[in-house]
């Protein structure tokens, strides 16, 4: 039988122990990885593993020895309760293994669990699963967690006071990182979170959040959006002291613009236009473009957005004059600018 969608999801969760198996399949094998570690835990608990409960049979193994899965099916454990026979990268070559494997399978015997990478609609080993009449089959795509599953993880790392702005702020992140980093960021929540009975908040969110720009970068964008012309000249000598390049700051100042933009084009209000922008913007961050955005305007932020391709142009052309002053002329003039 075949597993979509939110019965999929549900299953993963609450796999039924009286089923014969199970076959992930998907491209991304990290996502396959962390629904068929969900699945095994909830079917033999926590410590199964060391109770002598899961049996790991990879493909190569199997194909060398096609009689290892049923043994793994049959054998018991010294310790009671649900067993797990898992067969681990596999592929089509091993239908026929498998299907004798699962046509084997008695009530009480260990339930199959198998993982394999991308597989299209006439695999052989998906019609093995998905035509028994014991068994599932899930494929794994690309799509991001939904809302229900990002809660029961919060809920699993014991985060349960979530504002709803923090939530919003969750949802986003899960959207641009991958399904290993996001996970390993929830446990970092957890952890950060551990001593307090407050409720997680977007600046708990943004203090958690992997950073995606430098401190001295944000300085300098945040002092050109906010008009502080003045403070501009010195935290660009310390950028070049850093060894950041004239075209690495254009391209920032860009990025930082074209958000605003979005925001301040938005119907609805900056508020609602930079929820919108992806990656997302996070905590008092976003609160601080959102003001930038409405400061701005539309029309001066189509004419910085101008006067910035111009720059980008200028730096990779064979003009002659200093890149890093090119580059601090336009910051100072963008700054002037949206004083008038």
């Amino acid at each position: 039988m075949k597993l979509t969608g939110r019965d999929a999801n549900g299953y993963f969760t609450k796999p039924d122990p009286n089923k014969t198996g199970l076959l992930i399949f998907g491209a991304d094998a990290m996502r396959v990885a962390l629904k068929r570690q969900q699945v095994i835990a909830a079917l033999i608990g926590p410590e199964g593993e060391e109770e002598m409960r899961l049996t790991r049979i990879p493909a190569s193994e199997l194909r060398k020895d096609p009689a290892m899965l049923t043994d793994a099916i049959k054998a018991q454990s010294f310790f009671p309760g649900p067993r797990v026979a898992f067969v681990e990268d596999a592929a089509d070559g091993l239908a026929k293994t498998i299907a004798a494997g699962l046509e084997d399978w008695r009530e009480g015997d260990a339930q199959v669990v198998v993982t394999a990478g991308s597989l299209n609609a006439r695999s052989a080993l998906r019609k093995v699963f998905e035509s028994h009449r014991n068994a599932f089959a899930a494929g794994i795509y690309d799509d991001p967690p939904s809302r229900n599953e990002i809660e029961a993880e919060l809920k699993k790392a014991g985060l349960k006071n979530i504002t709803p702005d923090a939530m919003t702020d969750i949802v986003n992140l899960s959207r641009v990182v991958d399904p290993g980093d996001f996970r390993q960021i929830i446990e970092k929540f957890s952890l950060y979170m551990i001593s307090s009975d407050q409720p997680v908040t977007p600046e708990d969110v943004l203090a958690c959040a992997p950073l995606t720009t430098e401190a001295a970068l944000d300085d300098v964008l945040n002092s050109v959006a906010e008009l502080r012309d003045k403070d501009i000249g010195p935290i660009m000598r310390k950028l070049e002291g850093q060894g950041v390049q004239p075209v690495t700051l254009c391209i920032g100042a860009t990025r930082h613009f074209r958000t605003l933009h979005a925001a301040a084009s938005d119907p609805s209000g900056p508020g609602a236009g930079i929820g919108r922008v992806r990656p997302p913007v996070f905590g008092p961050r976003r609160d601080r473009m959102v003001r930038q955005a409405q400061g701005w305007g539309l029309h001066k932020l189509e004419t910085a957005l101008q006067m910035l391709t111009d720059t980008d142009l200028s730096l990779r052309s064979s003009a002659r004059a200093p890149q890093m002053a090119v580059m601090e002329r336009t910051l100072i003039r963008l700054a002037m600018m949206g004083k008038r």
